[in-house]
């Protein structure tokens, strides 16, 4: 049966639907006012591969991926570039969906903008309101009293004592007590607005989950996903928010993807080791990126580096290669779970999408077809790798692929094979020098010539 780690169990748990055969999942997608980083991949990656597992496993998927595109991040670089916040935001949800199309994730049943949603956003908080839950201050803004709440902080296993007692921002005066949120935010000059029982405004951030997620999920869904930094406070407030106003559980299964670093530090823009998804694909292809995340248990943290990612390069050439050497056949590409291999990468998958020991049964396969040239295997490595959004690519073309920087500074595939023509030549007249300076000078650009029965062929590094 299919585990999952629910993050407010602290344990793992069977999964059990509420509806028999299907899955609501909602996950908290980004805040389109920049490219995608590292992180923002990772939670694309991760549970595309969860819906991926979930599909293969029988469920039909209603995978919910919001877009916030009205936030404080968002006003302030609309105003700095000197453009409307419309224009900023269809750019970067753009970007944000091709380089989510790069990295192999299939688009998710809904996408949300919580522009949308607004009006559902004001019956929520009137909700709270009218059940003392929630109260509009001085200042125009409406806050959630979190002390109204009693389950408040279980989620995060934090205490209100505890958040107080730690508490160090300023006082503000408007609030009844310093860990209230907000859950509307008065109208200031230049900033969009919306009409509400207490004045034009906008949503604060976290009542756009908990509305979005009841339109189009319900009031009680199955599993609600989102990075670890996400925990708290946004999905704490989100359980406050939902369960008070409908009294009722929000939430049966909370996953939290683990934090990415960066030569083992915190990935940040002060530190300056942040990187977007844009800036690696000019030296990887996106497939070896996906590859590196999913190496990783998605709860673990992960870590990158230029040698994490060409030690991934590596491997997943490996399996590539077999492929290559031992074509399956597409016609019979399809999964016999009584075969010993599917087994183990089922227990793996159903074992809190362990990823890892997934990918290690990749490799065990890849290791007999190298022995045996077994088709049957080679179909179901194939098969196998497709439910983790893997080598689906024709052999030949991943090896031979280019990335950007090699577009621009390598050699083309017509100028590779002009070359190794002109060794093929060197050796037939058995100039064998001329032949092994031609092979250095290749691999000096990159490219690995492979001599094999069926004559030359070549990868890049």
């Amino acid at each position: 049966m299919l585990k999952i780690y629910n993050s407010i169990a602290r344990t793992k748990q069977d999964f059990v639907p509420l509806e028999p055969g299907k899955v609501g999942l909602y996950v908290c997608g980004m805040t389109v006012y920049d490219y995608c980083h590292l992180g923002h991949a990772r939670v694309l990656v991760v549970f595309d591969t969860v819906v991926r597992w979930f599909r293969a496993s029988g469920y039909v998927v209603n995978y919910v991926r919001n877009i916030t595109d009205i936030d404080d991040k968002i006003i302030k670089r609309a105003l700095e570039n000197s453009e409307p916040i419309t224009a900023l935001t269809d750019r970067f949800i753009q970007a944000m969906n091709e380089d989510s199309d790069a990295l192999g994730v299939i688009q998710p049943s809904n996408q949300p903008r919580a522009t949308g949603y607004v009006e559902q956003m004001v019956r929520m908080i009137q909700t709270l309101v009218d059940k003392d839950l929630a109260y509009p201050a001085q200042n125009g803004d409406v806050y959630y009293s979190v002390y109204r709440f009693p389950d408040y902080g279980k989620l995060s296993g934090k205490s209100l004592d505890d958040l107080r007692a730690g508490e160090r921002v300023e006082i503000d005066s408007n609030k009844n007590d310093p860990l209230d949120f907000v859950l509307w935010k008065a109208a200031k000059p230049n900033e969009p607005a919306w009409d509400s029982p207490w004045g034009k405004g906008r949503p604060g951030w976290h009542i756009e989950c908990s509305a979005m997620s009841e339109q189009l999920l319900g009031i009680h869904f199955d599993i609600h996903g989102g990075g670890q930094d996400l925990q708290f406070p946004h999905h704490e407030n989100e359980i406050a928010q939902s369960e008070g106003a409908h009294d009722h559980p929000f939430v049966n299964y909370w996953m939290h993807n683990g934090f990415v670093r960066v030569d083992n530090e915190k990935m940040s823009k002060s530190l300056g080791n942040f990187f977007t998804v844009r800036e690696i694909l000019k030296h990887y292809q996106a497939e070896v990126v996906r590859f590196f995340i999913l190496r990783a248990h998605y709860r673990s943290p992960l870590n990158y580096s230029d040698q994490h990612l060409k030690d991934a390069k590596q491997a997943l050439d490996r399996l590539y290669t077999a492929l290559k050497d031992t074509p399956p056949n597409v016609d019979e590409a399809k999964v016999d779970w009584n075969h010993a291999h599917a087994q183990r990468f089922k227990v793996a998958m159903d074992d809190d999408f362990n990823t890892p020991e997934a990918v290690a049964v990749l490799f065990e396969l890849t290791s007999d077809i190298n022995k045996t040239g077994s088709t049957e295997n080679a179909n179901l490595l194939k098969v196998l790798g497709g439910f983790l959004g893997l080598l689906q690519q024709n052999p030949q073309d991943y090896l031979q692929g280019k990335v950007a920087i090699h577009e621009s500074q390598g050699l083309s595939s017509n100028e590779i094979e002009q070359l190794i023509q002109q060794r093929i030549v060197a050796r037939t007249e058995k100039r064998y020098a001329d032949a092994d300076t031609l092979r250095k000078h290749l691999l000096s650009q990159g490219i690995i010539l492979e001599d094999g029965a069926q004559g030359t062929t070549w990868r890049r590094v």
